[in-house]
């Protein structure tokens, strides 16, 4: 009964001060007093609750899955590919800039050469998959394959352990335009499986 009256007041208090804060917000919202222009960078405080958000978000949805049992070589390459084809521009790699409009987007998107120790396998493919919203990363699950984003994952796997002029030299010899996208060229190239 003590612990009742001591916390009756804070009880009250928090009831009272739920709808004024969410009045608070929606007047907020409506006010456009926040400026969402790309040419500005978020405030630190956005910055974080969205990180934040973001990253419970796709453990909650990634958590049940595993990558493929084995992944070869080829596969691998293949990863090389399409991460050539559709990521590079973005996230840039080893040797390799971004493309220079990408310093226009905000967030900016990560270099991915430590994304392998930040997420796990499961996590970066649901990443492909679903895309990030707010942050231009798109869903590629659309317009890939399981087995492609599997690859792609796989690649980043693998290209933590590479000298950084492996990414340049697979783009020297032109790996994927022999046969398109997500294939590799044909020929001997030394990259273990994940």
């Amino acid at each position: 009964m003590r612990l009742w009256t001591a916390a009756k007041p804070l009880v009250i208090a928090a009831a009272a001060g739920l709808p004024l804060a969410g009045i608070a917000a929606f007047l907020f919202v409506k006010s456009g007093v926040y400026d969402v222009g790309a040419a500005k960078r978020h405030t630190r405080l956005t910055e974080w609750l969205t990180h934040e958000t973001m990253i419970h978000s796709v453990r909650l949805r990634a958590e049940r899955l595993a990558p493929p049992s084995h992944t070869s070589a080829d596969e691998v390459v293949a990863g090389y590919c399409a991460y050539e084809t559709h990521c590079v521009a973005c996230h840039g790699a080893a040797g390799v800039a971004r493309e220079a409009w990408v310093s226009g987007m905000e967030p900016q998107p990560p270099y991915l050469l430590d994304a392998t120790e930040q997420f796990t396998p499961g996590e970066l493919f649901w990443i492909v998959k679903n895309g990030i919203k707010m942050t231009g990363m798109p869903a590629w699950g659309s317009s890939m394959s399981d087995r492609q984003m599997w690859n792609i994952v796989a690649w980043l796997q693998v290209s933590r352990n590479l000298p950084p002029q492996t990414y340049l030299r697979l783009r020297v010899e032109r790996r994927c335009a022999a046969t398109g996208e997500t294939s590799p060229a044909p020929g001997p190239l030394s990259i273990p499986p994940p």
